[in-house]
């Protein structure tokens, strides 16, 4: 068996891919593609990590469910005592219907609705990340109005360079997200002015596909020096959120560990005397992205003229930027591999889906030795697959299958294309 890079639960036993001991080219023949397949046991390691680092501190590991909301990985997680960090109502019901508790989960996002508000508070989440001063007020009121108090947590921007890509920086001072870190004191001073509110915390998220320990360090001084500040003034505040954003490996990318990111953390607060307060993470890709693959079968060889012009290998899978929107997106680099190796020597081909887009690509210039029929693993691909995943070209979206203990299960159905517009009407006749 050799394992691959990154992905601790993939490796080849002879010429066979197989995750959690399950060959995946038989896993694609079972349940057709595209397929995603994740594997359980991956996920909670990468959790347990957290934990692990985090024992005898009083603490609260938050999925950030953006990277994988699927109700089984969100079962998975809430069985092993995780919380939940959301971003809307769907990711609240999301949470409930899979067995999560709401007094385990924090609200973050930008654009709230009154009506999120309402349901977040009859629910009883744990707090609000507030990221401006208006959410404040309109929280306020939706909180007066029901007679319930808004436990809040005001996300602030400490304007750190997490050094990752614009579209996932969210802790610059040029990015949407948080208060601005000059007018926190006076946020958390309106804060707990309003009747409606009740003041639990500090919070900040840098940014995604975080590989170095440094800008959180830096953050966490930032949240740290307001903190004291904030204090200061008045407003007790209880727990330090720290978010999420640490990155994985897609290619040669050395992340740090998740053990060894807490224990630098843990030590920075201890240093500046703020070891007793209760400390929170919002990971998300962290959890999930080493446990998934898509896999996909080859349609299509389409060699370029081979004339000295230049023209493109195309490999043309039945998977495409509606399954997988990462390389369109970001240009994302994610490797692929053959599931069942061949003999015959490699050519360089781009893969490719069959939607109607240039940008349409999985892989640009990779040495595959692949025939039509052939299926092909996209690594890494737990996070931010499915749940960014469309139904462009009116193409159903892929189905989902864990591994459970190495034995699978399907956990989504395959869409059918009838499902896309069963809630659609024809003009009634004039």
């Amino acid at each position: 068996m050799s394992a691959l890079p990154g992905a601790p639960h993939l490796a080849r036993a002879g010429a066979e891919l197989q995750l959690d001991g399950r060959a995946l080219a038989a896993l694609a023949r079972e349940f057709g593609t595209p397929l995603f397949v994740y594997s359980q046991a991956a996920m909670l390691e990468a959790l347990a990590a957290y934990q692990w680092a985090l024992q005898g501190r009083r603490h609260l590991v938050c999925y950030a469910m953006k990277a994988n909301s699927s109700l089984a990985v969100l079962q998975s997680f809430a069985s092993a005592g995780c919380g939940f960090d959301i971003v809307s109502g769907g990711e609240l019901a999301r949470v409930l219907a899979a067995g999560g508790d709401a007094s385990r989960v924090v609200f973050s996002g930008v654009g709230k609705t009154a009506a999120e508000m309402r349901q977040a508070l009859l629910a009883g989440v744990r707090c609000f990340n507030v990221e401006s001063t208006a959410e404040l007020d309109t929280l306020n009121a939706v909180a007066l109005a029901l007679d319930r108090p808004a436990p809040v947590s005001l996300r602030v921007n400490p304007d750190v360079d997490a050094g990752t890509h614009p579209y996932i920086s969210t802790g610059l001072k040029g990015n949407k997200f948080g208060i601005a870190h000059a007018q926190a004191v006076a946020a958390y001073r309106h804060a707990a002015s309003l009747p409606g509110l009740r003041v639990v915390g500090i919070d900040c998220h840098i940014g995604s596909q975080i590989t170095q320990i440094a800008p959180y360090l830096d953050a966490l001084d930032r949240l740290l020096d307001l903190v004291e500040q904030v204090e200061a003034a008045g407003v007790p505040i209880h727990h330090v959120d720290v978010g999420g954003g640490l990155g994985i490996t897609y290619s040669d990318e050395a992340p740090p560990a998740a053990d060894e990111l807490v224990a630098q953390l843990l030590q920075r607060l201890d240093a500046r005397g703020h070891g007793h307060r209760e400390l929170l993470f919002e990971p998300g890709r962290s959890l999930v992205g080493n446990a998934g693959v898509l896999l996909t079968e080859v349609l299509v060889l389409k060699p370029g003229a081979d004339d000295g012009s230049g023209g493109k290998n195309f490999c043309i899978v039945d998977a495409a930027m509606n399954d997988l929107v990462r390389p369109a997106m970001y240009e994302a680099w994610m490797q692929i591999e053959p599931c069942t190796l061949r003999a015959s020597p490699p050519s360089t081909w781009d893969v490719v889906g069959p939607v109607c887009e240039s940008g349409d690509w999985l892989g640009r210039d990779r040495a595959l030795a692949v025939q039509p029929g052939d299926v092909l693993a996209i690594l890494s691909a737990g996070a931010y697959g499915m749940t960014m995943s469309s139904n462009y070209n009116t193409r159903p979206r892929a189905a989902e299958v864990m591994l459970v203990q190495g034995r699978p299960q399907l956990i989504r159905e395959r869409e059918t294309v009838a499902s896309l517009f069963a809630g659609e009407r024809l003009l009634g006749r004039a």
